[in-house]
């Protein structure tokens, strides 16, 4: 079966009211070369999904380099407890290098975050779902003010597509709260980053990211520096109109 844009949007109108693994199941069964992106508590909780599905599953990570080391540790932790193989995807060292020798390395506080983020994230995704024909990510609509207010469940992603080939995007947490993705967390022992006990809340590089105060928003923790309405790094630069 080809899968086509319309086939995308009608999936999105049929799937806004379902679970989130009916709409996993549907990823997982219509897509042998599917994988869950993997990073934060949305991720894990998908990937706890997909185990209790009893269905193959691939999982895959971005490492930029610059994570903290909590972060580190959870990848390994995921991977021990569910027993799944993470595919690592590194940036180009080359690029890394030439960014870095050229602006140094805290370039973004005083530019912005695009270029780092493009370098260390974009284009080690673009690669990785250039192998793909979909791929699962923990969105979730009240994530960000601005940016994620219109994550369908399901979409064909304008952002990664190639030429000749849809690629397909399904977001399975859309439609819940960041206390429903908590509740799930508790209520079925799935691991969870360390740097969460210490006031983190949205957690990406370790000279990007802080804890934050109570009543924040979750993302003003991320590029903190900049305007609340632009903080996405490219990953899912779909979602900006």
């Amino acid at each position: 079966m080809t899968i086509t844009h319309a086939n995308a949007q009608q999936w999105a109108t049929d799937y806004e009211e379902k679970t989130p693994q009916e709409i996993l199941a549907l990823a997982l069964e219509n897509f042998p070369d599917v994988a869950i992106s993997f990073s934060g508590a949305e991720d894990v909780v998908l990937i706890d999904m997909a185990a209790k599905l009893g269905k193959p599953f691939r999982v895959f990570s971005l490492d930029t380099g610059r994570l903290h080391a909590e972060t580190y540790q959870f990848i390994e932790k995921v991977r021990n407890h569910y027993k799944v193989n993470i595919e690592i995807c590194f940036p180009e060292s080359a690029q890394v290098q030439e960014m870095v020798n050229a602006k140094g390395l805290f370039s973004f506080y005083a530019d912005d975050h695009k270029e780092c983020c493009t370098v260390r994230k974009v284009a080690p995704l673009k690669k990785k779902l250039a192998t793909l024909d979909a791929w699962i990510t923990g969105q979730r609509k009240d994530q960000s003010p601005g940016t994620r207010l219109a994550v369908p469940v399901v979409q064909a992603d304008a952002a990664f597509s190639g030429a000749g080939k849809q690629l397909i995007k399904f977001n399975p947490l859309s439609n819940w709260s960041s206390a429903q993705v908590w509740d799930y967390i508790r209520s079925n022992e799935v691991p969870y980053n360390a740097l969460h006990e210490k006031g983190f809340t949205s957690i990406g590089c370790e000279p990007c990211t802080r804890a934050i105060l109570p009543n924040q928003h979750e993302r003003e923790g991320r590029w903190w520096w900049e305007e609340a309405t632009k903080k996405e790094c490219g990953l899912h630069a779909v979602n900006i109109k």
